[in-house]
């Protein structure tokens, strides 16, 4: 508590490079890092730099684009950029520790959500596929522009959206590294609630799915679906790709909320309005165990 009506909110996280451009890295590093501020409904006020870098082996305007890269996006946030720590390291790591403030009567947490309430991402799913295909030299054109198009794009709805629609969210995450399934299975932490999820109506990037069906899928994500799978049900009904887009670990995704359902269209609309071109109501929340049924 800073005071009795801010929360402070002190965050970190870093990445190793998706991309081969620095500043693009520096820019999905930062707005992934970014995230964790938005996802409890924050505003991000001051970060400092995290960074390992190979000194020997790349040469120093490469981590200088990483930083300018990371300043843009903390520029954009409408935060301060106050310096930071560096490290020599056998391979390039970026990242923010990040302090913002929250209203103490509106802080998001990853749990909360009721029976009832419309379940919205505001973000599309497959960079981790996406990713992939694009390091194995198998993307199409286009692919992974749109990917870091959306990897850049901050999460910033709690300064965009007005304060009606924000405090109608009753939990918030953001997707990364656990994928859809597993961050929706840890909104379902609170006893007797659980999900339904629509898969036709998940947004998905250009391409992901072509990519899972030729295989093209992150480590990290045969780990989420051993994982995760077991507390789902429906699986069968989908196809092999979508299951794969569900576990697909994903980098700087979007969020995925709990909305009170009588706002939900409107709550939908306003983030269209405010930039968040695919975000969509993908579910909804339900009495029961803490199972994702499709």
């Amino acid at each position: 508590m800073v005071d009795e009506k801010r929360a402070g909110i002190f965050t970190l996280d870093f990445i190793t490079p998706v991309v081969d451009d620095p500043f693009t890295f520096g820019q999905i590093a930062a707005a992934n890092a970014l995230s964790d501020v938005f996802a409890m409904g924050g505003r991000p006020l001051v970060a400092l730099n995290i960074v390992g870098f190979p000194v020997n082996c790349e040469p120093l305007e490469v981590l200088t684009q990483i930083l300018k890269g990371g300043q843009d996006r903390v520029n954009a946030a409408g935060a301060l950029l106050a310096g930071g720590h560096s490290v020599e390291d056998g391979e390039p790591k970026y990242g923010l520790a990040v302090y913002g403030e929250v209203p103490v009567d509106r802080i998001w947490k990853v749990t909360g959500a009721r029976p009832g309430d419309s379940l919205v991402l505001t973000k599309p799913l497959g960079t981790g596929l996406v990713i992939t295909a694009f390091q194995a030299e198998m993307d199409e054109p286009g692919e992974m522009d749109a990917a870091v198009d959306s990897m850049c794009s901050l999460n910033d709805l709690p300064v965009k959206l007005p304060e009606e629609l924000l405090k109608a969210v009753h939990a918030c995450t953001d997707v990364t590294g656990f994928g859809l399934a597993g961050h929706l299975l840890d909104m379902l932490s609170d006893a007797g609630i659980g999900a339904t999820l629509f898969p036709d109506q998940i947004p998905i990037l250009p391409g992901a799915l072509a990519k899972a069906d030729l295989g093209l899928i992150p480590a990290g994500s045969y780990r989420n679906r051993e994982l995760y799978s077991p507390r789902m049900e429906g699986l069968e009904k989908i196809s092999s790709a979508m299951t794969d887009l569900l576990f697909d670990a994903q980098t700087s995704g979007g969020l995925l909320l709990g909305v009170a359902s009588e706002v939900s269209g409107e709550f939908v609309e306003a983030c269209r309005n405010a930039g968040f071109a695919f975000a969509g109501e993908i579910g909804s929340f339900t009495e029961g165990p803490a199972r994702i049924r499709l």
